[in-house]
């Protein structure tokens, strides 16, 4: 099958820049939408919310549904903000997630700087997390179209459920690989996928290129997070802007650990179910986890892994016409293991 293909020559930065040019007025309009649900008159919650914000991010979620409005032709000459507003809507649901995940982690970092649990404590970050929720489902009620509420909804409940399932795999090291990837589809690519398919909604076109744009964000969703948890044994904490080793300490079940605990001999299954599943675990212990996982080249079959779904990502923006639009996602589909080079 031809795949869709980005230039070889960008880097992942500027596979991000490049989609952000394309939707550059979009993405402004939605950032004022942002800043705007965000106040209340009980100053914390503006003050918290702001703070997470500031910690940058590079607006992903909402990109992909700007992206894909504008890939199935909307607005068209007549106008429209529909998308704006709901991409807006797709960032308040994860920046929520996010919050609340900071504190079932007992995260300090969040893209390089204090989370906002360490800063404002943890029952503010839940709550406020509440409200930016709230603020989520009063612009899909405002968007009036069921089938939005619908999709939106549904991946705010899958969210909730991947996280729960990641909590009950945690620690444990008979996880299959299936029963992970049923976890990171669930917790990260479900958002994915519903911010594709909302701008093929918005456009009123077809099932055909729902579904293509739902799947695209799902594959591409799966691959981020196989990405995402690799860096956490590999990356540098002042380039990442996270805790390295924050999997590990908290005994989370993700590709790398499976891969080297398979491939493991009787000694180094012994390391592991000492620090992940009894939670045994000693200062030198990460360097040693990251040792093992290198020698097993764990990382290099994580981001294998991730490379076949970016591949069956771009393979279904085939149902598009070829674009500008059309070629910077799948460029941003390659910025997804980009990040792990």
């Amino acid at each position: 099958m031809a795949l869709v293909s980005g230039s070889t020559e960008h880097t992942s930065e500027d596979a991000l820049s490049a989609l952000v040019n394309l939707v550059e007025a979009d993405l402004e309009a939605c950032n004022h939408v942002i800043v705007g649900r965000m106040d209340s008159p009980v100053t914390l919650i503006p003050q918290l919310a702001a703070h997470i914000v500031a910690a940058g991010g590079k607006r992903l979620r909402p990109l992909l549904t700007l992206a894909a409005a504008r890939l199935c032709g909307y607005p068209d000459r007549d106008g429209g903000a529909r998308h704006v507003e709901l991409a807006a809507c797709v960032e308040f649901i994860h920046t929520a997630t996010l919050l609340h995940d900071d504190v079932v982690d007992e995260s300090q970092l969040r893209r390089g700087l204090a989370s906002a649990n360490a800063v404002f404590g943890n029952k503010a970050s839940v709550l406020v997390g509440d409200f930016l929720f709230a603020r989520a489902f009063q612009l899909m009620v405002e968007d009036g179209s069921l089938k939005v509420l619908a999709i939106l909804s549904a991946a705010a409940a899958t969210i909730a459920e991947g996280e729960v399932l990641q909590l009950v795999t945690q620690n444990d090291l008979t996880t299959t690989e299936a029963r992970y990837l049923e976890v990171i589809q669930g917790k990260t690519a479900a958002l994915f996928a519903a911010a594709c398919q909302i701008g093929a909604v918005v456009a009123d076109r077809s099932e055909r290129e729902e579904t293509a744009l739902a799947a695209y964000g799902m594959k591409l969703g799966i691959a981020f997070q196989l990405v995402d948890d690799a860096l956490d044994y590999v990356a540098d904490q002042a380039t990442l802007g996270k805790t390295i080793g924050d999997d590990f300490r908290e005994g989370k079940i993700t590709l790398p650990v499976l891969v080297a605990f398979v491939a493991g001999d009787e000694r180094e299954r012994a390391f592991w179910q000492r620090t992940i599943e009894a939670m045994q675990q000693t200062d030198a212990d990460l360097d040693h986890a990251m040792h093992l996982i290198a020698g097993h080249g764990a990382i290099r079959a994580t981001l294998e892994r991730a490379q076949w779904f970016v591949q069956e990502a771009k393979a279904a923006l085939l149902v598009f016409p070829d674009s500008a639009i059309r070629r910077a996602l799948a460029d941003v589909a390659d910025y997804t293991v980009q990040r792990l080079r």
